[in-house]
């Protein structure tokens, strides 16, 4: 079993806790770039954030810049062949599950079928406040919001959900999406997130569990699917340690995988016999030209050893 490999993009999410300092005067053509890079190097999918609005409070650590991740990947997908366009994550339940099917839909149509939905719960107060959903409850919104996207991405033009917080049918949509099923990765590390995937998921994204964390969630995963009788594939993500290939002549920080192409590859290796199917990457970077040159290196000389 190969491991895949994705990446988080740059600037268009630019928490304190990882943007490097070049992304603050980046823009749409760095990210242009950096996509076709990815694409080129064999990355599984891009990835963008969701966030509507980020609060005063908050601001200072999570900063305002947050692109819309369906207009995102949707210019993305227009400039990159083969490359997956993942949500991670869209908060679904911020929207109505008609108006994200309506959006993620129409991505999947224009890019050939290429989309992965990513979805999670949310974590900002205020966001749901002032869209008027109910924060406390938002747990519960969105496990009937993925089952009514299951029906609504599904290959039925007039799709038909009835729930508790959602209700619809004879409503007709097209496009609809190239796939016959687009895939639903659920993210987060919660206990109720860990349940979520397991059940209503086709993958996992974690939340920055570490390494030593892994093996009881997946084993959790598992267990839970056995024991509800869910049958089918379920991919298995992890977040990685930040990456540096080569020898840097900066400091990349005590935590960053740093060094030749094959002890990266052996480290990485380690994730897969964990049970992981997919790793997301990050890289560390001083400017767009030196990301670009990591993604590139990081796709001929350490990819091929990930198998």
């Amino acid at each position: 079993m190969s491991l895949a490999y994705g990446i988080q993009l740059p600037v268009q999410s630019q928490s304190t806790l990882y943007t490097e300092g070049w992304e603050a005067a980046a823009g749409p053509a760095d990210l242009v770039e950096i996509a076709r890079a990815a694409d080129r190097a064999g990355f599984a999918y891009l990835a963008c954030c969701d966030h509507v609005a980020i609060p005063r409070r908050l601001a200072p650590a999570m900063s305002t810049v947050w692109y819309d991740p369906v207009a995102t990947l949707a210019h993305l997908a227009a400039v990159t062949e083969r490359v997956r366009l993942l949500s991670h994550v869209a908060v679904v339940g911020l929207r109505h599950p008609l108006l994200t099917a309506k959006q993620y839909a129409t991505l999947d149509r224009l890019s050939g079928g290429r989309l992965v939905l990513g979805v999670g719960a949310g974590h900002v107060r205020e966001e749901f406040e002032v869209l008027g959903v109910d924060f406390e409850r938002r747990g519960a919104v969105l496990d009937e919001a993925i089952d009514a996207l299951r029906a609504a991405l599904g290959p039925e033009e007039f799709p038909e959900h009835h729930g508790k917080l959602y209700d619809f049918a004879d409503l007709g949509q097209r496009p609809r999406p190239a796939q016959e099923h687009v895939p639903i990765w659920v993210g987060g590390s919660s206990p109720a997130a860990v349940r979520r995937a397991a059940l209503k998921g086709d993958g996992w994204l974690p939340q920055g569990d570490p390494r030593d964390r892994l093996p009881d969630q997946i084993a959790r995963l598992r267990r839970l699917r056995e024991e509800h009788g869910v049958e089918g594939p379920l991919t298995i993500g992890a977040i990685t340690e930040p990456l540096y290939v080569g020898t840097a002549d900066w400091h990349v920080g005590r935590r960053t995988l740093a060094g030749a192409p094959e002890e990266i590859a052996e480290s990485l290796r380690a994730y897969r016999a964990l049970g992981v199917h997919q790793i997301q990457v990050r890289f560390r970077s001083r400017s767009r030209s030196e990301l670009i040159d990591q993604i590139g290196a990081f796709g001929a000389e350490v990819a091929p050893r990930l198998d």
